[in-house]
């Protein structure tokens, strides 16, 4: 028993010697250092990876992994780095798994940093796939140039075009709610034309708006924050900004005040142009009535600051404003007297405009210019201003303005008296009149001619709220649209009842045949034109309504059939909408604005000179009036349809003296009568 212990004991000995050998050995093999692999070489990535036609699968699309050989050896990475440099994970080529994706930071941690902080980098992180990245504005990282090259996508005379390839393209800037104008802007501008023809020193978009950190105008932080632009635009112009700063302006945007004017809001932002470009916002014709109208001109100033308001209608007002608007572009304007980066109060002793000033400011226009003429009034402001000259002049004004109305309406008063007593007269003059229109078609005409003029009027009205005949009006927008409606109404309801008259009545059959285009009436107008150019030695003979009035007629029955349809539709635009596409309306309204103006210079050249010009009528045609002309005038002018109503007048003649014979006991009487209308007859012929 105890020597199969002693042997068991001598075995477990052996074992865990065994054991310890193994363990030592196993250590010893550890410490000695494995030979390294080698890392893959550029060129054994571009054994594959050179390859153009090497594609990877991402979700069902292919995705090229090629990597042109040569742009990347001249790249600024591939003279510096080898493709695992930067794909450090990479250790076997050909490798199995995708490497990760690579972090520009790792080079370059101040411009990520940077980058971090900027609009796009926020756009990217709110869900903006759109938003730019380093690859976005460099390129693919395979093909990067240094900055200094002219062929580098950020390079200082491509930075437009890279930045356009986001901020030009209308369906992606819309898509994150922005505008593509500024871009198209910048391109027109006097800093992108220069940028096209080859400027290395005009402003690009870095210059502004910063590289890496780009944030937006409402951050503080941004170099294009408002109280920021002028530093801004120092980095090109700092002269221009050290004498803006020492202005008015600029003390006041030194102060804090957010409503002073900086650069961008005289010049613009993206669309700066050449102060030469008529379409500048500082061309000389744009300062007094765009430019600095905006400020100047309300009461805002006014109200928080207690400058004076209406700057740019007084300037206007003067020689200087009127011969600006007339288009002279070497009239003084606002930057004339007042200076462009330099403006100052006029308590300023270095101002332009400063009393002991103003004899060298007028002086550039005016060589020779005396003290007192230096004093003159520039804005026309008298009923502001309390000085003598002005009081002067606002008395004169009420005075001459109350002798113009009093001496202008007397003279009208006194022509008016005298023409009616002449017309009236001479309207007695006139014999045998004959009968025109009838008091029924005259109320017809009476009530269309009020309709018509109201609809002209409190429709132009409003079109042109600012025209003399909208100031007289003195209506409110309600009251003009509901007057405006109405006399729509009644215009329908006078065409309505007209073809109710020429269905229903003898008279009005008569006249709507007579109104009937013919054959006729085309030769008539030829011929007409022929012999007032002395062309043909007889004039047409026309039947009750000659071609013009035809002509009208029919017009005026278009006319009204076109403004009704239209006018309804922009009336009932709610329901109209339910109906038809959105573009009806405009239609509707272009057709309904086109065709009143078409109608109204129609009644004026062609319906008054017939009743007001001919000089057959002159001073009036009365048949609107009293529905009678002459039958001589008649007979000129309606030849073939004078007999007909001569032989009318007879035959009523004769059946009047028949009745009146019958009614009568004298027959002598009767037999008198009788005699009477044949002498009408005769006298007719």
């Amino acid at each position: 028993m105890q020597a199969l212990r002693r042997n068991f004991r001598r075995q477990a000995g052996l074992l865990q010697f065994g054991l310890f050998c193994l363990v030592f050995t196993a250590s010893v093999a550890g410490a000695v250092p494995k030979p390294a692999t080698p890392k893959p070489t550029n060129e054994e990535c571009l054994a594959c990876h050179g390859d153009s036609t090497m594609t990877k699968d991402v979700n069902g699309k292919p995705v090229s992994l090629y990597v042109n050989p040569e742009r990347f050896k001249t790249s600024i990475h591939g003279g510096m780095f080898t493709c695992v440099d930067c794909h450090s994970d990479v250790k076997t080529s050909p490798h199995e798994t995708t490497p990760a994706k690579i972090s520009c930071a790792s080079c370059h941690a101040d411009q990520q940093a940077a980058y971090d902080r900027s609009y796009h980098a926020k756009a990217i992180k709110a869900g903006d796939g759109q938003a730019a990245t380093c690859v976005s504005c460099h390129g693919s990282p395979h093909e990067l140039l240094p900055a200094s090259d002219p062929k580098s996508r950020v390079h200082h005379e491509n930075i437009p075009a890279t930045c356009g390839t986001c901020h030009g393209q209308k369906y992606v800037m819309e898509a994150s709610g922005h505008s593509a104008q500024p871009f198209a802007s910048y391109e027109q501008s006097v800093h992108g034309k220069a940028i096209a023809a080859g400027s290395e020193k005009a402003a690009v978009c870095t210059d502004c708006h910063g590289s890496h950190e780009i944030l937006a105008a409402s951050d503080s932080k941004s170099s294009i924050f408002k109280f920021n632009v002028p530093g801004t635009c120092a980095k090109c112009h700092q002269s221009v900004q050290q004498e803006f700063m020492q202005s008015i302006h600029g003390q006041a945007i030194a102060r804090g005040n957010g409503q002073a004017p900086v650069c961008t809001d005289c010049h613009g932002i993206h669309s700066i142009k050449a102060h030469l470009d008529p379409n500048s916002s500082v061309a000389a014709q744009n300062l007094a009535q765009v430019t600095c109208a905006r400020c100047h001109e309300g009461v805002r100033l006014s109200q928080e600051f207690g400058f004076q308001g209406r700057r740019a209608t007084t300037y206007l007002a003067s020689y200087h404003g009127l011969a600006s608007k007339l288009g002279s572009q070497i009239v003084a304007n606002c930057a004339s007297c007042h200076g462009v980066h330099n403006i100052l109060p006029s308590s300023n002793p270095r101002s332009t405009i400063n009393r002991a000033n103003l004899v060298k400011t007028c002086g550039q226009c005016h060589p020779g210019v005396t003290e007192k003429f230096a004093l003159s009034k520039v804005h026309v402001d008298a009923p502001l201003s309390a000085d003598s000259g002005s009081i002067a002049v606002r008395w004169i004004r009420r005075l001459y303005l109350g002798m113009i109305f009093a001496v202008i309406g007397a003279m009208l008063l006194h022509n008016l008296v005298i023409w009616r007593r002449k017309a009236l007269v001479r309207r007695k003059q006139e014999h045998r009149l004959v009968v025109r229109m009838s008091l029924h078609q005259r109320w017809q005409h009476a009530i269309l001619f009020a309709s018509f003029i109201t609809l002209v009027v409190t429709g132009f009205a409003l079109k042109f709220p600012d025209s003399w005949f909208s100031i007289l009006l003195g209506m409110g927008e309600k009251v003009r649209g509901v007057t405006h409606r109405i006399a729509g109404v009644v215009l329908i309801g006078i065409g309505v009842y007209h073809l109710v008259y020429v269905a229903r009545t003898r008279d009005g059959r008569r006249l709507l045949l007579d109104f009937l285009p013919a054959p006729k009436d085309a030769t008539d107008a030829w011929g007409t034109m022929l012999y007032y150019l002395g062309l043909r030695s007889e004039k047409p003979e026309f039947r009750r309504f000659n071609y013009a009035e035809k002509a009208e007629y029919w017009a005026l029955v278009w006319g009204l059939i076109v403004m009704a349809g239209t006018g309804v539709m922009l009336w009932a635009k709610i329901s109209v909408g339910h109906l038809l596409a959105r573009w009806w309306l405009d239609v509707a309204t272009a057709i309904h604005l086109y065709e009143a103006i078409l109608a109204t210079l129609a009644i004026v050249v062609w319906h008054f000179y017939q009743v007001f010009f001919d000089p057959d009528v002159y001073p009036m045609n009365w048949a609107w009036w009293d529905g009678k002309m002459s039958f001589e005038h008649y007979r000129e002018e309606h030849g073939l349809d004078a007999e007909p109503l001569l032989e009318a007048a007879r035959t009523e003649a004769k059946e009047h003296a028949v009745a009146t014979s019958e009614e009568v006991e004298n027959p002598a009487a009767a037999t008198a009568d009788e005699h009477a209308a044949d002498e009408v007859a005769s006298t007719h012929k």
